[in-house]
């Protein structure tokens, strides 16, 4: 009976995830679409050459119908490549130079990493983020020059309650030193991994002592663990 239960759980389930996707992809497309109006003929100009020359070389071989229906998912993948490489670019537009547009990419972050979000927020809206993970504390700033004073106090924070845990700072922007939006999750992987499990469970429950401040994040379907083709 119990076996027959959890059968029936996956099954249920199976639809729910199925509609989610759809809705992720229906939200992609329509944020793509507004930063490029004629994303459906850029994919449709990928699609049909690529299906026609596998149709051609069906004809050539004498067996259009065959290559023709191979070649099928062949051009939908090509096409679907591109999208999903141009939605990337689209999500990033959408909230660029946004308040908390880093909170938002790092959030998008599906596992190995806690953020929390505008640990600590200055008047003229500059604010620092925190990110716990195996490699240690990763605060992200975003504002002003004065950002670096920010990260200073907090990092001093950091390691009054967590002494020896690896500590990095980053700077969301364009300047020198910087990491941009766009490239901020490639970043986070680059961090090497210093703590154990035990470890990264006792330090995330120091940090959520801490805690942090609410604030707005930008929405929308921000391009989760940079899973579409990279940049």
């Amino acid at each position: 009976m119990a076996l027959f239960k959890g059968k029936k759980k996956n099954a249920d389930s199976a639809p729910v995830e199925k509609k989610i996707r759809f809705k992720e992809i229906r939200d992609a497309y329509a944020i793509t679409k507004k930063d490029k109006p004629l994303i459906l003929l850029y994919c449709l100009a990928i699609f049909i050459p690529v299906w026609a020359v596998g149709i051609l070389i069906g004809v050539a071989v004498g067996h259009p119908y065959y290559l023709g229906f191979v070649t099928f998912p062949i051009a939908l993948l090509a096409a679907f490549f591109f999208f999903t490489r141009q939605a990337g670019s689209a999500a990033y537009a959408s909230i660029e130079g946004q308040i908390g547009a880093g909170a938002s990419v790092l959030m998008a972050i599906r596992k190995g990493w806690t953020v929390t979000p505008a640990v600590a927020v200055a008047k003229n809206q500059d604010m620092v983020h925190r990110a716990v993970g195996k490699p240690g504390v990763v605060l992200v700033g975003e504002g002003s020059s004065a950002i670096r004073h920010m990260l200073a106090d907090e990092k001093r924070k950091v390691e009054r309650f967590a002494p020896g845990v690896p500590v990095f700072e980053l700077v969301v922007g364009e300047g020198e030193g910087q990491v941009p939006i766009r490239k901020l999750q490639k970043r986070m992987k680059k961090f090497p991994k210093k703590l154990a499990t035990v470890q990264l469970r006792e330090l995330r429950a120091r940090m959520k002592a801490i805690g942090g401040m609410n604030i707005p994040i930008p929405k929308g379907p921000m391009p989760k663990n940079v899973r579409m083709p990279k940049r």
